[in-house]
């Protein structure tokens, strides 16, 4: 089913929205190219929580005792309770180019890396790492064709991460020792950043040759709904007092070969919708 529905602006003057997580009655977020990180709520106010980490590239998630936790360079970084951030885990051995980030019920912390630097380098497959609750930092999972988003499932045995340049949405069983095993093809669309729903759905933003759109797709790669948009979408987000809003971040997007025009301008819109089936 498609949507004609007019989006709603929440937010605009962005660069960048990123890694959207609604958190405590407000949407959370980066704004990569400020870089700073916001929190909004229903009505539009916006605060800048925190400046980003760097440029580019950061990511959020909590821990279960509500500590902020962000992607830097080479760490994972946590946010005490003075606002300060201190180093949770070093991914230096790994590389740099960490990206994404999602914390399981367990504490479990994965962060992937795209393995390149993004309009800098030929592109090479990227990787996920684990972090477990005590500070333990391994590879998990290697050849990810640019790894994105990630969600993992309420009952902690599925991770799911959007292949970005090989346009899919691939899944592993999460092991009790936090590895990630039965690598599968979960659907065959693309996706950035993504979300799950109460259904286990995956509400995924793709660039089609006709224009950008936001997808709800089950397990298996049916396409239930989908959202037209007019700029490109990066992430999105499902939250609200119901957790039926769709947050979308959307900014106009000029090709990597202009990449550089995308961070300059102020594009970036956090948009909303209804939807039908809520948060998990």
């Amino acid at each position: 089913m498609e949507r004609r529905t007019a989006m709603e602006e929440l937010l605009t003057g962005l660069v960048v929205g990123e890694s959207p997580r609604w958190h405590e009655g407000r949407l959370w977020f980066s704004n990569w190219g400020a870089p700073e990180i916001v929190a909004v709520d229903v009505d539009g106010k916006s605060e800048v929580i925190a400046p980003g980490p760097k440029f580019a590239g950061y990511c959020l998630d909590w821990l279960a005792d509500g500590r902020l936790l962000v992607t830097g360079e080479t760490e994972v970084l946590r946010q005490e309770p003075d606002g300060s951030f201190v180093t949770h885990a070093d991914l230096s051995e790994l590389g740099e180019g960490w990206n994404e980030i999602v914390v399981d019920g367990r504490q479990n912390i994965y962060v992937n890396n795209i393995g390149f630097r993004f309009g800098e380098e030929d592109f090479k497959p990227g990787f996920i790492a684990l972090v477990t609750p005590d500070g333990a930092v391994r590879k998990v999972a290697d050849d990810i064709a640019f790894p994105n988003g990630m969600v993992v499932t309420p009952d902690n045995k599925t991770l799911i991460i959007a292949e970005s340049w090989s346009a899919k949405l691939t899944a592993f069983d999460i092991e009790p020792d936090g590895g990630l095993t039965h690598r599968r093809v979960w659907a065959d669309v693309g996706g950035d950043g993504i979300c799950l729903d109460a259904e286990g759905a995956i509400w995924c933003a793709d660039m089609t040759e006709s224009g950008s759109v936001a997808m709800r797709v089950r397990e298996g790669g049916e396409v239930v709904e989908r959202i037209p948009l007019d700029a490109a979408c990066f992430a999105c987000a499902l939250g609200g007092d119901d957790g039926r809003t769709l947050f979308l971040m959307v900014a106009e997007w000029r090709g990597i070969e202009r990449m550089g025009e995308l961070f300059q301008s102020r594009t970036g819109r956090v948009l909303t919708a209804s939807v039908a089936v809520g948060a998990h």
